[in-house]
């Protein structure tokens, strides 16, 4: 959903998949790229949540540089209380113990940077 109010600058929405999916939009003279995911959930088998880190990553990739970048959802993962190893991605504001997702989370993050 886009605000009516920014719907005009609209200028691109892909779905990549059932769990991923952008929209472009140009806001004054800034370009935005919002994504909107939902991780796979646990249970679900390691080649299904490799294919979505991959599928993130590849989107993620593909947007220029100097355009902005928005990525939210549901990670499905707790990246934990403490930084242990993944101190340039984790801000130091988890919560609980790190789980598969929230490796995966800041693994992604980290090949970004």
């Amino acid at each position: 959903m886009v605000s009516k109010k920014l719907v005009d600058g609209v200028v691109e929405v892909k779905r990549k998949s059932d769990r991923i999916m952008s929209i472009k939009l140009v806001v004054r003279v800034e370009i935005l790229n919002v994504v909107c995911i939902c991780a796979p959930q646990v249970g679900l088998t390691d080649e299904t949540k490799r294919e979505f880190w991959d599928e993130l990553e590849e989107v993620i990739q593909s947007i220029p540089q100097i355009e902005r970048l928005f990525v939210g959802g549901d990670f499905n993962g707790h990246i934990g209380t403490r930084a242990n190893g993944y101190g340039l991605t984790h801000g130091g504001f988890g919560y609980g113990a790190r789980n598969d997702g929230g490796v995966a989370l800041l693994t992604l993050w980290l090949r970004m940077i």
